[in-house]
């Protein structure tokens, strides 16, 4: 089947960018299985996979966390 191209059978694949050191591994994981983690319901099922960006209640004044999500994008901010 040479130029054939196939589709996975186990459905769509959600690719995430590599850490490039371990610090930005570690930024990652700590914004993931939160046990205040409620999946949006407004998003494809597929997208449920414990990241805070998911959550229902992310960027609100419901997040217990979005202090430390301010402070992330202060950080970002130019001086």
């Amino acid at each position: 089947m040479r130029g054939t191209f196939r589709v996975p059978a186990h459905g769509p694949v959600i690719s995430r960018p590599l850490p490039t050191s371990p610090s930005a591994e570690d930024d990652q994981d700590r914004f993931v299985n939160r046990p205040c983690y409620e999946f949006n319901v407004e998003l494809h099922s597929a997208w449920n996979d414990k990241h805070c960006e998911h959550c229902r209640h992310y960027l609100t004044a419901r997040c217990p966390h979005i202090d430390e999500f301010l402070d992330d994008v202060e950080d970002l901010s130019p001086e």
